[in-house]
């Protein structure tokens, strides 16, 4: 729908119903601005955070009955 076929169809509303449209663009346009700031995640960031041990993959002293 084009902005001006949208006007003229918001313009035959009733005057309490334009200001719900008029509300709910502004809504709208608050969601829009909170996605475009919110940060991209960035690849690598934790890299060298986690530590895992040398015998992680040892076999564990509980499980020896069974192996």
């Amino acid at each position: 729908m084009e902005a001006i076929e949208l006007g003229r169809e918001i313009g035959k509303l009733p005057h309490n119903l334009q200001s719900e449209v008029l509300a709910f663009i502004e809504l709208l346009k608050a969601k829009q601005e909170n996605l475009s700031k919110k940060k991209q995640r960035e690849f690598g960031i934790g890299k060298g955070k986690i530590k895992i041990s040398e015998d992680f993959d040892a076999p564990l002293e509980d499980f020896k009955d069974y192996m």
